[in-house]
């Protein structure tokens, strides 16, 4: 009997069995009633240190965590006085999702219900003239048609209502919620399923959370092996970095905890394995992506860059190796180990950090870079997600690292026939060795790329809602 066989049978049996759909849509039934029982809200003497040490600035809190957001737009609908600004700010983030053809209607109703002085929940801390540009723009329906109203009601916002509530129960709720979230976890609260995938430091493997039964993936690194290839300070990096992150095209860490042989990072699982498979061995006799589908995943790819660089972190290597698929199409940026973070008052790093074929020239040279070095490789993945190879070697080609070093220096780029004139515009634009050249982040943000006629088909104001939608909703003509 092959027991290897068996023991691999039986684990992908555990394992699909624990999802419960193709989706994993129904945790709940999958419950660990006695671990489910210890996720309780403390009493509120418990945490009302957590005032004094936790960061309770308004964006933080209100804006950018999830249940901070929830629980301040609860105290928000508990007082009267507050329901307009609330519910402005609700349909604003409406009207931002919301198809072409449905936003002439609410936007028409956010000017009659809040900007109209006999409304009933008219909010005069909106301006006359601000108002005025919003009629003008009315019929256009831009993206940015109530971005500074928008602006407006959140500065309203985190002055008197915010101070409200930050001595309201509200709070406290959010203390409780801060404090269970900060409880320490280990090994017995997961559940073990089959590996998914080995690496030099150890291996990632599909694990359950028995008391909430939510699927994650629990990427296991070996201390001894750590300890011998001095990567135990890049897993330290990789764990504070994902902590800092929040972008639904990251990985995101749920959990981190050690046993006595491994240090574990519990994140988002991707059941759809990494682009380098779907590439090369989904269909081996017509290999790569068309170009709607690389346009698709190099958007996502772009905005999970940007939140990285805003950051001030640089990643370091981007590859299709490191690009994670999801249940419903979506791709997420894994593998932090390699980034690095921008020291304060620095703008620029120096060191040899990534994967051979895909590293910027600046680094190759030994010189200070900083983010455009991950425009760079979103090049050549780019490159390779329509050519099947990379830029710099043919497929099944080994090449010594200095001849490599000299092709990525030296060598002109070769553009095959399925390159549109956009996709190979895009290209040159990210794989240009001149960083003054070369396309990337400006100003803060990544709209020069965004506004390429490549992405001409990309609804980028849908993009970060992905996962949510049918993924053919995000685009108006491509896929």
């Amino acid at each position: 009997m092959d027991i290897g066989g068996l023991t691999t049978v039986v684990a992908n049996s555990a394992y699909i069995n624990a999802r419960g759909s193709i989706d994993g849509s129904n945790p709940a039934a999958a419950r660990d009633k006695k671990y489910h029982s210890r996720l309780k809200l403390p009493h509120i003497t418990v945490c009302e240190d957590l005032r004094d040490t936790l960061d309770l600035t308004f964006d933080l809190i209100c804006v950018e965590q999830p249940i901070g957001k929830r629980l301040f737009r609860e105290f928000l609908d508990a007082n009267q006085q507050y329901h307009g600004a609330c519910r402005l700010w609700k349909d604003i983030e409406d009207y931002d999702m919301a198809e072409d053809s449905e936003r002439g209607k609410k936007s028409s109703k956010i000017v009659q219900r809040y900007l109209d002085p006999s409304a009933k929940h008219y909010c005069p801390f909106v301006s006359d003239d601000i108002i005025a540009k919003v009629k003008i723009g009315l019929e256009a329906v831009g993206d940015d048609l109530f971005a500074t109203v928008l602006a407006k009601t959140l500065d309203y916002l985190r002055e008197a209502p915010y101070t409200f509530y930050l001595e309201s129960m509200y709070l406290k709720r959010f203390l409780q919620w801060k404090w269970l979230e900060m409880q320490p976890m280990d090994a017995d609260w997961f559940l073990d399923f089959r590996v998914l995938g080995k690496g030099g430091f150890g291996e990632v493997s599909a694990c359950q959370m028995k008391a909430t039964g939510k699927l994650y993936a629990c990427k296991k690194l070996n201390k001894k092996r750590l300890k011998k290839r001095k990567g135990y300070e890049g897993a330290m990096v990789e764990k504070r970095i994902l902590e800092r992150v929040n972008s639904r095209f990251i990985v995101s860490l749920a959990y981190a905890f050690q046993t006595k042989e491994e240090l574990c990072l519990v994140m988002t699982i991707m059941n759809g394995g990494d682009l380098k498979y779907h590439i090369y061995l989904v269909d081996e006799n017509n290999p790569g992506f068309d170009e709607p589908r690389a346009c698709f995943y190099i958007a996502q790819i772009i905005q999970g860059l940007e939140h990285l660089h805003q950051k001030r972190i640089i990643y370091r290597d981007l590859k299709p190796e490191n690009v994670l698929l999801d249940n419903d199409g979506n791709v997420r940026i894994s593998d932090l180990g390699l980034a690095v973070e921008l020291k304060d008052g620095k703008s620029m790093t120096k060191g040899y950090a990534g994967t051979p074929g895909y590293m910027a020239p600046e680094m190759l040279k030994g010189e200070k870079y900083d983010s455009s070095v991950d425009y760079f490789t979103l090049g050549v993945t780019l490159y390779e997600f329509m050519a099947a190879k990379n830029p710099f070697r043919n497929r099944g080609e080994k090449v010594e690292r200095e001849e490599m070093k000299e092709r990525m220096l030296n060598r002109v780029v070769a553009y095959p026939e399925n390159f549109s004139e956009s996709a190979k515009s895009l290209c040159e634009g990210l794989l240009a060795r001149d960083i003054n050249q070369r396309m990337g982040l400006k100003n803060e943000c990544c709209d020069e790329i965004r506004s390429h006629p490549f992405f001409k088909d990309i609804n980028w104001r849908k993009l970060n809602d992905a996962g949510k939608r049918d993924i053919k909703a995000l685009q108006s003509r491509a896929l």
